[in-house]
Parts: structure tokens; C-alpha cells; sequence
């Protein structure tokens, strides 16, 4: 199989800092709206649209099936009523999937939704008694979603009046959340399951990352920022072979996965919001280019060499060597390359391993380098996952797709710093924020149940 890669954008020789006129014009195409998940400038305002987190695995319970999961509307702090968090009904929410190496989605799942509000001008309350169930009469505003699936060319509706779980409003109004959770999980036509709803805020980590790494001293990391804040999940389990190459799951077990938010502006329906690995446009793309990344599709990003750069020559590893010492790796950085645009394979670079790049499908042949998420399906689940993934030894950890429990902060953090070429972790470079606060579910949608506790009582 042939890796179609452009050497000289990877690599990055002779690569400028400045934006091209013709990667600029690439940048603006739809980006009047764009955004991304909080750190991005146009987003901060919007978070009904903003995703935040995408999970890729193969189900620990379930043989044969994969979940897929993303996250929305971010920070969600359990006592904001009482307009509690909605989905937004004239955006499109999409978990996309490359099969074939293209970088384009050769299937979508699409969320829509729409409100039942039978408040009117009788009650502020989001519901006027304990909610027991979705259908309870109580429970005066819910959302309900059709979910369809996009693929070469043909869409089905494989999901049609689905319910929303509702928020978490407390203890007196839903005195048993689980039985709201359970009830909202439903079959998916064709097979699998599908969910929507409230969540814990499951990415644990300290974001005082952004306070110059922590402020200069890693002695004083370990607060887990997003403890106590909820999301809004969308999640599906469907069968392996309905997402890999020809469903042929052994020929073909990599695929590509990202979400992306589709909002009406007025006249059409625009991509304002993009995510695949975790990170990436936090800490790799600069500020000038946030909101315009997010305008782009996963095909275009090899075409920009000004980002392409900010993967061959990090900014996270020049400031670990400035701030706390730990000599940056020598640039070019084809290492990182393998992780977010290629995927890892042993023809792709100096990582010497045939993990998850789509050039491992028999029958792909040639392949678009582009920043998504990528995970080897045929990589069973790990009996003792390790929260440091493959860094760790466990294949089927981040960033072999990404696992709830995966620690993509210290993952990443090591990767930058040269873990992932050099097989040494270096010591002591962690936040200290090595797992969830709530434990993981059992069985889909595995992401805990949403906290009903103010965050500053915790």
C-alpha cells in the first residue's frame, strides 16, 4: 500500500510561520461562524455547540461492538436552572467515521432535536414534581432527537423520537436519575444502541495548564478542574462491522473518527465546531488559527502548512525546556506526526509499531494525513487497562482511539516531551490528576451518571 504523504509538509523544510495567501484563503473558507471547544475565541459563546471530548473503544462487554462517544456543552454546573442544558434544535451534531484513508467521512451518525416545552406562562420549574420516568408528567420540558446514518450516499433513519435525559436537576425532583439514564438508551435500527443525554464531566485533569504549565512549579499540580461539572453526551454501540472498510472487520479494523457541529447561520448549515484527538486545538494550534481550524475538514489539514508546523515543531515542548528544563526533542517532529496526522504504523515514521494508521487496512492504498482520532478495532480490551495507554504498553489505550479512564493530559504531555520515540517517560512530568472522580458505568454509555451537587460545596 502506497502512504501518499507530502514530505516536505511533514517534515516542515522550509516551512513559514506566516499563513500562505493560499492556505489563508483555505482557513476562511466558512469560518465566519467557526468555532471550537472552549479555548477557541468564537466558542466561548456558543457552548450548546461546542464539543468537547470524543471517546473511541472497543466495548469491554460486548464483543464485536465499538462505542463511540462525544461530548457538548461543556462546564455544566448541576445547580443552573432554571433553563437547564439543551441541545441546540437548528444545529446538526455529527460523530463521523474515515474508513478508507481519504480523511473524508465515509459515515456520518447525525443527531437533530427538537423541544416538547409544556411550561407556557404557567411555571418557571423545569418540572413540578419527582420525575420517576422519561414519560412522567412531571417532567414539563424534554428534548427528543431523530438520529440518522449517513453512507455512500444513502441516509436512514436508524433512531426516530428518541428521548433526551434530562439534566440532573437534584434528589427531590429525580430521586432516581439511574432509571432516567437506563430509560434513555435505546435500540438503534439495524442494531446497536444510542443514547443522549446528561453526563459527568468525564476528562479529568488540571487545567492550570494554561497558567504558564502550572505556573513553573509541577509541585502544585493535582486539582482536578472539571470535578462536579457535567456535559451533554451523545453516544452510540453499534457492531464493528458497521463502521470498518467493507465490513470486514479483519481485513480492515482501523478507523477514523471525529465529531463536528453543523450550525444554521440564517441560510445554510456550517461547521462550527471540530474535534478528534484530545488537545489538539488547546495546546498545538496558535490563537490566530483556533476558530478557522474549526471550519476545516480533516482533508484540508495537510494543506495548511502553518499548521502542519505546529505539529513538526510543537510549542508545548519549547516551553517545557524554558520553563521547567526538559530539553525539547529535535525537530523535525515526525513522531507526533505518526499520532495526530497519520496514525502509527512502522512505514509511517520512528515509531516502530503497527498500531493504528489506516495504511493497515488490506485494502486501502493510499492514504490523507489529517487530525482525527484513530482506533485499531481489532485490538480486544484490555484486562487491566493502564491509564497511560500505549506509552504504558496497553495497545488499546489512547492513542489507540481514547478509553473514559485513558490520562490523555499526562499521555500527551509525555508524547511531546519524546516518550513516544524514545520508550522512557520522563519523570515526574504529570499533573497529578490520574483518574475520574466518579467511577465508569459497566455497560453503555459507560460515562457516569451527571453530578445534582453545586460545585462549590465540593
Amino acid at each position: 500500500m502506497e502512504l501518499r504523504i507530502n514530505r516536505r509538509a511533514l517534515i516542515g523544510l522550509g516551512v513559514a510561520a506566516a499563513l500562505t495567501a493560499s492556505s489563508l484563503a483555505l482557513l476562511r473558507t466558512d469560518s465566519g461562524n467557526a468555532s471550537s471547544h472552549r479555548e477557541a475565541p468564537a466558542i466561548a459563546g456558543d457552548p450548546r455547540n461546542d464539543n468537547t471530548d470524543v471517546y473511541a473503544f472497543v466495548s469491554p462487554d460486548k464483543a464485536g461492538t465499538v462505542t463511540l462517544l462525544s461530548n457538548w456543552i461543556p462546564f455544566q454546573e448541576p445547580q443552573g436552572g432554571p433553563n437547564f442544558y439543551t441541545f441546540d434544535t437548528k444545529s446538526r451534531y455529527n460523530i463521523k467515521i474515515d474508513n478508507n484513508g481519504d480523511a473524508k467521512p465515509d459515515i456520518t451518525y447525525q443527531w437533530t432535536f427538537r423541544d416538547e416545552d409544556r411550561r407556557g406562562t404557567d411555571t418557571f420549574l423545569y418540572n413540578n414534581g419527582p420525575v420517576t420516568s422519561l414519560n412522567d408528567r412531571n417532567l414539563l420540558f424534554r428534548q427528543r432527537y431523530t438520529l440518522k446514518r449517513i453512507a455512500h450516499g444513502r441516509t436512514t433513519t436508524v433512531v426516530e423520537g428518541g428521548v433526551v435525559a434530562p439534566s440532573n436537576v437534584g434528589a427531590a425532583s429525580m430521586p432516581d436519575y439511574g432509571t432516567l439514564r437506563s430509560q434513555a438508551v435505546t435500540d438503534v435500527r439495524g442494531g446497536g444502541k444510542a443514547f443522549a443525554g446528561q453526563s459527568d464531566e468525564a476528562f479529568f485533569l488540571d487545567l492550570r495548564v494554561f497558567d504558564l504549565l502550572y505556573g513553573g512549579d509541577l509541585s502544585l499540580v493535582g486539582q482536578d478542574t472539571a470535578k462536579g461539572y457535567n456535559v451533554s453526551t451523545l453516544g452510540l454501540q453499534v457492531p464493528v462491522e458497521d463502521l470498518v472498510l467493507k465490513g470486514d472487520a479483519k481485513r480492515n479494523p482501523v478507523i477514523g473518527v471525529w465529531s463536528t457541529t453543523d450550525k444554521f447561520n440564517g441560510q445554510r448549515h456550517v461547521q462550527v465546531s471540530r474535534l478528534g484527538n484530545p488537545l489538539v486545538n488547546e495546546v498545538v494550534a496558535p490563537a490566530g488559527l483556533k476558530d478557522a481550524f474549526n471550519a476545516l475538514r480533516p482533508d484540508q489539514d495537510a494543506g495548511v502548512p502553518a499548521l502542519v508546523k505546529r505539529v513538526t515543531d510543537p510549542e508545548v515542548a519549547r516551553l517545557l525546556q524554558s520553563i521547567y528544563g526538559i530539553k525539547a526533542p529535535a525537530t523535525p517532529r515526525n513522531d507526533l506526526v505518526q499520532i495526530f496526522l497519520t496514525g502509527v504504523a512502522k512505514g509511517n515514521g520512528p515509531i516502530a509499531a503497527d498500531l493504528n494508521a489506516l495504511s493497515l487496512n488490506k485494502d486501502v492504498h493510499g492514504v490523507r494525513p489529517a487530525e482525527m482520532l484513530r482506533l485499531n478495532t481489532a485490538v480486544p480490551p484490555a484486562k487491566d487497562p493502564n491509564r497511560l495507554g500505549v506509552l504504558a504498553g496497553d495497545l488499546q489505550g489512547f492513542p489507540n482511539g481514547r478509553r473514559l479512564g485513558d490520562d490523555v493530559v499526562d499521555i500527551a504531555l509525555q508524547a511531546v516531551a519524546g516518550a513516544a520515540r524514545t520508550g522512557k517517560l520522563v519523570p515526574g512530568l504529570t499533573d497529578k490528576v490520574d483518574a475520574n472522580d466518579k467511577p465508569f458505568g459497566q455497560a453503555f454509555p459507560y460515562i457516569p451518571l451527571p453530578s445534582n451537587v453545586a460545585v462549590n460545596q465540593r
